[in-house]
């Protein structure tokens, strides 16, 4: 049995506000820590009303704060909209309060558009380009410090703060290999180069203080039920939703729908479905034969889920099943 964990989005649900999804999401971490996942991680998105996880670092700090042992992090941090050292700094804070027990996956992309990107006052551009001598340079800050050492993360310094390179493309896979860092894969949404990706990291990893050996995280949407036909209804939330970023219209996650097919045109449709390559909704057996299948496909160290629900008990729900099924396999 590999591990499971779970990434949350914070989705701010329609009719509802921030400040309703923070506590949903708070909820669902303290579920997800009782039924034995390894990690919560949170998203770093900007300007999407229907994601509440912009303050990511914030985020983190609230969900670990109100839970005792599971692991808390970020799915990810976008480093170029931060300064390293800003970075250092945030998540040695949040190691020194909860040590043990926080981790700071990395991503390239801006999360966002690019008016918004520019908005966040960083070069995102040139940052882009040099996220590899950013990350080295984060990973120098959670060093020990050395002699003559004149700029210091306080806190951060001497912590390590385990790193992960998040991609979903074959640049975030090389770099994590040649760093000796985790791997985690978008997946969830960005699933076309996966397999290529993983062998690619497998092949150039090179071990580090940090792991030595490859450790590759894959994602995938789950919605599970008691019943077949009441999951595929509510994964009409999540096929609402991608269906919106792909007409550029983000918004409050919408609620389930009867007819997802008079929603989407089919143009719509097949883009949603590539996104969603591997989603898995269904039955507790349909989920068991979907996650075995992605796992023995991908070969992964750990499996990540998200479950994107408009009704948080639901969610909670799809938790409990998926639990059983890691339970099963």
């Amino acid at each position: 049995m590999i591990p499971f964990s779970v990434l949350d989005l914070s989705p701010i649900v329609k009719g509802a506000t921030a400040a309703d999804a923070f506590r949903n999401t708070l909820a669902l971490a303290q579920h997800a820590e009782r039924l034995g996942f390894k990690r919560f991680w949170l998203a770093e998105h900007h300007n999407n009303p229907g994601i509440a996880s912009a303050a990511t670092a914030v985020v983190i700090g609230h969900i670990a704060g109100g839970t005792q042992t599971i692991r808390v992090g970020s799915g990810g941090v976008m480093l170029p909209n931060h300064s390293p050292l800003v970075i250092a700094e945030q998540f040695g804070t949040l190691a020194s309060l909860y040590p043990g027990r926080i981790d700071l996956g990395l991503g390239r992309a801006p999360g966002t558009d690019q008016l918004t990107a520019r908005a966040l006052r960083r070069d995102h551009q040139n940052n882009a380009d040099t996220f590899p001598q950013d990350v080295q340079e984060l990973r120098y800050y959670f060093g020990d410090v050395e002699p003559g050492q004149r700029i210091r993360a306080v806190p951060g310094a001497g912590l390590k703060v385990p790193l992960w390179i998040l991609g979903s493309s074959l640049f975030g896979a090389q770099l994590a290999a040649a760093l000796g860092l985790p791997f985690a894969f978008a997946s969830h949404f960005a699933p076309d180069m996966l397999m290529q990706a993983l062998e690619l990291y497998r092949d150039r990893f090179e071990p580090s203080a940090q792991l030595d050996k490859p450790y590759a995280m894959v994602a995938a949407n789950v919605v599970a039920a008691d019943t077949d036909e009441a999951a595929r209804y509510q994964q009409t939330s999540v096929q609402q939703a991608m269906t919106n970023l792909l007409r550029g219209t983000p918004g409050p996650m919408p609620p389930p729908i009867d007819d997802i097919e008079a929603y989407w045109s089919p143009a719509e449709k097949a883009g949603a479905q590539r996104m969603l390559r591997y989603a898995v909704a269904g039955a507790p057996a349909t989920v068991r034969e979907g996650l075995r299948s992605f796992i023995t496909e991908t070969q992964a160290d750990e499996l990540i889920v998200t479950t994107h629900i408009f009704d948080p008990a639901v969610a909670r729900r799809s938790l409990e099943i998926v639990a059983g099924v890691r339970d099963s396999l």
